[in-house]
């Protein structure tokens, strides 16, 4: 049997716009009976919030879609980017963190790229921080994860991934 495909999503604080994409990919890929085939976590570039849990504000919006948001924060490592697959920036701001963080690891295999690359059906560069805003972010931002996090999956189904 093939190793899993092993995604980590990463914003700044990973307490919105990551551990959303976290559950978003999973609960995407238990509804497709493939959670043996995938390893998905996320984290933050900083350290500010190791240990709580994703925004309050984020969990109402998820779960009103049927998404259930666990996980607790944390930070990225160098490793991530030999324990990963794949690694999704939220935004440019974290891309260039993580080129940073990629530095440390001797031998990285990830492939680094920005999560809006994946997106079909939304034109966003990146994926906005939610978190001094309205309800309306949280929204937002859940729906650039719904539309990346599907096209990624059925190009994975397809083997269409670069």
């Amino acid at each position: 049997m093939p190793a899993p495909t092993r995604l980590l999503f990463v914003c700044l604080g990973n307490i919105c716009r990551s551990p959303s994409g976290e559950n978003v990919m999973r609960h995407l890929v238990t509804d497709a009976d493939l959670e043996s085939e995938f390893e998905i976590d996320s984290a933050g570039t900083a350290g500010w919030h190791i240990g709580k849990s994703p925004d309050s504000r984020m969990t109402r919006a998820a779960e009103n879609r049927g998404i259930c948001m666990k996980g607790a924060a944390r930070q990225v490592e160098p490793e991530d980017f030999a324990r990963f697959d794949w690694i999704f920036a939220m935004d440019d701001s974290n891309y260039e963190d993580l080129l940073e963080v990629r530095e440390a690891c001797p031998n990285p295999t990830a492939r680094l790229i920005r999560f809006c690359e994946l997106c079909e059906e939304h034109e966003e560069k990146e994926v906005p921080d939610p978190y001094y805003g309205g309800p309306e972010g949280f929204e937002k931002v859940l729906d650039l994860l719904e539309d990346g996090c599907a096209a990624f999956l059925q190009r994975w189904e397809k083997k269409d991934l670069p």
